[in-house]
């Protein structure tokens, strides 16, 4: 596919459905300590991931993935740092859509005074471990057997970069 298919923009309020439905088939014991990730409705996404709260890549029409950020805590001394979560619809995985939205986030961490981009990531998931370091991540911690999935125990690895 070719990147430049790919557009991105801030979420909107119409956008809720679709990206539901991602979290939806997204989510999993893969790649998160929840079983799955289901809303119970559509104000609840909107409480909880607010139209602006997220960028979204589509293509054509469709909307293909999200990656979502906030300042880890209300605290005014903390806003220089977002936290950051990222979801591709499984049919446009590895497909550039990824690397598309980081490189929007990137930019839009730029201009609003971000310093720092930060993102928690299961060890059992050695794919986006290695996406988020091809992105400029570095491990700065690691929540040892801080998870119980499936029988095993998981760590919990806390990356950071710079903006």
């Amino acid at each position: 596919m070719n990147q430049r298919e790919i557009w991105t923009r801030l979420s909107e309020m119409r956008d809720a459905a679709a990206l539901m439905e991602i979290d939806k088939v997204t989510w999993d014991y893969n790649n998160t300590p929840a079983e799955k990730m289901e809303w119970e409705s559509r104000e609840q996404y909107l409480q909880s991931c607010p139209p602006g709260s997220q960028i979204v890549a589509g293509i054509g029409e469709e909307i293909c993935g999200y990656i979502g950020f906030k300042p880890p805590t209300p605290l005014p001394s903390n806003q220089h740092v977002l936290e950051l979560n990222i979801a591709i619809h499984p049919k446009y995985q590895r497909q550039g859509v990824g690397r598309v939205l980081m490189d929007a986030l990137l930019k839009f961490a730029a201009e609003w005074g971000v310093r720092k981009l930060s993102l928690r990531v299961l060890g059992s998931n050695p794919g986006a471990i290695a996406f988020y370091k091809s992105c400029g991540f570095v491990e700065q911690g690691r929540l040892v057997e801080e998870f119980l999935i499936n029988g095993t125990y998981v760590d919990d690895i806390l990356m950071w970069r710079k903006v």
